[in-house]
């Protein structure tokens, strides 16, 4: 049976029909104090063996409904607990930055981690981060599906990546599109609030770019380097993101910076969520 959080009911829905499981009637709550209340009146009416809750964790709300869907499951009698996250939050609080700071991405896992025989996520930011997880959480590849929403008249295309760190997502997106060159920007700090960025080698002129990433925040590295790349006379230019967490407004300055399109998948639920990971999901189910 299949779970959802508030902040992924579309994906749990489309998880649902891609496994043929049932769909699980959930509640969600405040109370007058401004504590939540995630229920699954659905499990404890069902009574399966197996619950998969479906989550993004994109607040900290959202990491306590997980929380409490998991113990919610367990009190219906569920035998095996498969928790999804889509994203993962605080996934890039990966290590302590400062003497005295925690490293909020093994905290978060570790809360979760007593609630789950499994856990799995979409494409971290950092795969190590899985290893704070107990067990160790799966992560799944969802990066090839950017591919889909793609138009099929991109000219001689070029699928960049915003760092050399980043590549393998590029070539990812280029091999399941089917043709293209790829490469990387290379970003040059020239002070804490001056970073310059160029593609490093590839010649755009006049050929669309699809620039790829695994998460896009504020938009605004991505702006800048759309910026860098109208300078050199390119094409057209699509952003595609497995995360679309777009934060503020991170639309308007992508669309500003002369983007045709914008493309991320459905773990993060915006707009811009033309493409479902579920079918990547089911497989690990």
């Amino acid at each position: 049976m299949i779970v959802s959080g508030s902040t992924s009911q579309a994906l749990a829905a489309a998880l649902a029909r891609e496994l043929k499981e049932p769909l699980a009637a959930v509640e969600y709550d405040r109370f007058p104090d401004g504590e939540l209340l995630a229920a699954a009146p659905g499990v404890a009416d069902a009574e399966p063996d197996r619950a998969v809750i479906v989550a993004s964790t994109i607040s900290s709300d959202a990491h306590l409904e997980v929380l409490q869907l998991q113990d919610a499951v367990r009190e219906a009698g569920v035998d095996e607990v498969v928790t999804v996250l889509p994203y993962m939050g605080y996934g890039r609080q990966d290590k302590a930055f400062e003497p005295g700071h925690p490293i909020s991405a093994r905290a978060m896992a570790r809360a979760i981690s007593t609630g789950a025989d499994r856990v799995l996520t979409v494409d971290p930011h950092e795969e190590a981060v899985c290893e704070f997880f107990e067990p160790t959480a799966t992560a799944v590849d969802a990066a090839g599906r950017l591919a889909e929403p793609l138009p099929d008249d991109l000219v001689d295309p070029v699928f960049l990546s915003p760092d050399a760190g980043a590549i393998d997502l590029a070539e990812t997106v280029c091999d399941a599109y089917g043709t293209g060159e790829t490469d990387y920007f290379e970003k040059v700090r020239h002070s804490g609030t001056e970073v310059e960025i160029t593609p490093s080698d590839v010649d755009v002129a006049d050929r669309d770019v699809v620039v790829v990433d695994d998460i896009i925040a504020t938009g605004s590295t991505m702006s800048e380097a759309v910026g860098v790349l109208r300078e050199r006379s390119v094409g057209r230019v699509y952003i595609t993101c497995v995360h679309p967490l777009l934060a503020r407004n991170a639309v308007t300055k992508l669309s500003r910076a002369g983007v045709e399109a914008i493309y991320g998948t459905d773990t993060i639920e915006r707009g811009v969520s033309t493409v479902s990971v579920a079918p990547a999901l089911a497989s690990y189910l």
